[in-house]
This record gives structure tokens, sequence and C-alpha cells, in this order.
């Protein structure tokens, strides 16, 4: 099926090219021109990233806001990336059995990627995918992360609202504060509030802000207990707020232009490794070059910098 085509009936709202457009962009080069063709068509949909360690309800607590937001009839997109290998196939995770309880909804998109090995917590192609949603006409798009926790701050440069969902009992604190992803959390979710050490956690979130760099906001703290659905709506109030600081603040649209920015550098310097490498590989012995510079009869920086001439012209 041509991917005209299947663009036009993307913006129709059509469950299955959705399906088709991400398979594409996941693994295809067919991406440029999927995006060049919706382009005109993006930036309605809010996106809001969850991460954390695993173990911590990511997947409950993306299915409970879920439910929540289709109560007021909004269109919701879920994008689940996951550790598995696009090789061996890999089985599906069990936290993603409890999201496809949404399955049957027409009113959700759920969508699990694999990592494919990029560091981040999220899939290299999850960006597209995102676009292709938004094309799609969802109000909301959650990306919920792989959950390696150290390399989670990757999923900044794809959303508006960032969760960070942590648990008491577990050291998620301590590790939390190891990775320095506490930076990145413009709301904190502690999960499973109904076990021992909650009060801990909250205190060290709280203690851990004011030890930072002083920020005009300071993340809220949301106790929930995803499983039986508490707290859930007060979590969803959080998030609407978080957007109308943005709003209000002139940050939506300044935020949305950096993301922009990040994302333009990343295929800028994704498409001059390609040609980089395709250039060494075609004019050059490279291992020949490597014995030059060990040998010293020649160095690195002129090596490449006779490799960047070649890649300019």
């Amino acid at each position: 099926m041509i991917i005209e085509e299947l663009v036009e009936r993307l913006l129709k709202g059509e469950t299955i090219a959705a399906a088709r457009l991400i398979s594409l962009v996941e693994n295809t080069d067919e991406n440029e021109k999927i995006i060049k063709l919706i382009s005109p068509y993006l930036g309605n949909a809010y996106i809001i990233g969850i991460t954390g360690a695993p173990g911590v309800g990511k997947s409950t607590l993306t299915d409970k806001l879920v439910r929540e937001l289709r109560q007021e009839n909004k269109k919701v997109g879920v994008i689940a990336v996951d550790p598995t290998s696009p090789f061996s196939g890999g089985a599906i995770l069990g936290d993603r059995i409890r999201l496809q309880k949404l399955a049957t909804d027409e009113g959700v998109f759920i969508r699990s990627m694999a990592s494919r090995g990029h560091l981040g917590g999220i899939s290299s192609a999850t960006s597209d995918a995102i676009k292709i949603l938004d094309a799609y006409g969802c109000d909301y798009i959650f990306i919920e992360t792989v959950g390696v926790g150290q390399s989670e701050i990757e999923v900044v440069k794809n959303v508006d609202t960032t969760l960070l969902v942590l648990i008491p009992g577990m050291g998620d604190e301590i590790q939390a504060i190891k990775a320095g992803v506490m930076e990145i959390a413009d709301i904190f979710v502690v999960n499973k509030a109904d076990k021992d050490g909650v009060e801990r956690i909250m205190l060290e979130i709280e203690m851990l802000q004011n030890l930072g760099e002083r920020k005009e906001r300071m993340a809220p703290i949301s106790k929930v207990i995803a499983k039986d659905n508490i707290g859930i709506e007060k979590l969803l109030q959080e998030i609407q707020n978080h957007k109308k600081y943005l709003l209000e603040n002139d940050l939506f649209d300044t935020n949305r232009k950096k993301r922009l920015e990040l994302e333009m550098k990343q295929i800028a310097h994704d498409k001059l490794l390609q040609k980089a490498s395709s250039i060494l590989q075609e004019n050059y012995d490279l291992k020949q070059l490597i014995d030059d510079v060990y040998d010293k009869k020649t160095d690195v920086y002129s090596v490449v910098n006779n490799l960047i001439d070649k890649v300019v012209k």
C-alpha cells in the first residue's frame, strides 16, 4: 500500500493506518517521507512521559490514567517501549498484558516498541511514532519507558510533562539520586503508597529538591495506589496544572521548540555519521589507517579532518 494512501487514512483516524505507519518508521527508511506528509497536522496532542525503575508500577499507572481520560472522552495513544529483541521477537512483558486490557477500546491506541538497544529508555523510532499518533488525532500520548533506571532522561526530549514514579521500600530513592533522574521530573509519583516508608521517600524527595538548584516551580509529589485507582484523579489534575503552568509562563512553545532543535541536531548527527561511515568504507583502507596512526606515521586528528573534508565535499 502506498504511503500517501496510508497517510490519508491516518488523517481520517483509521487505526490500521496508524499501526502500519509506525511499523514503517520502525523497520524501513520511509520515515522521512511519512513525516514530511504529516508535518502540517502536528502539534495538537499533549505528550506525557512515565519513567522510573522496573517494578514501580508504570504500566498500571498508565492504565489508570488512560481510563480516567477516557471517561472524559479523550482519544489516547500509548507507546510502551520494551527491552525486547526485535530479532528474536521477544515475549510481551507482563506489564504490557495489563495495558492490553484497554485494547478493545476504540479510543485508545497502544503500541509496544522494542528499544533495539537504544540508550535512554526509549526507542530511536519513538519520536516519529509520537508524530504519527499526533496526526492520528490523539488528545494525549503516553510514553512509558523501558525502566532501566539510570538512562531514562532521554524521555524528556519527547514529552511535555514527565512523571517520575518511585515506590517506598526498594531503595529507589537512593538509586534515583545516584542516577540524577530526579532533575527531569515535572511531577513525582509515589506509587504503592499503602506500603511502609512512604513518608520517608516523600521527605527525601523534598530535601533533594531543596538541596538542588532553586527553581521557580518545585515539582509536586502525588501519592497513589495505582492498582486500587486511588489518587489517580488528583494526579491527572497535577498534570493539568503543569500544562497550565507551561502555558501561563510562555514555556509550552519554548520547550517544544527546544525539543525540535535537539531533534534536528540528532538527525543531522546521524546522517553525517552514516555518510562518514560510507565514505570511510568506500575510500579508505581502515586497517591501514589504524596501522599508520599506531606506527606514528600520522595522527587521529589528521585522519578525521581528511574524512570530514570528503564528507563536506
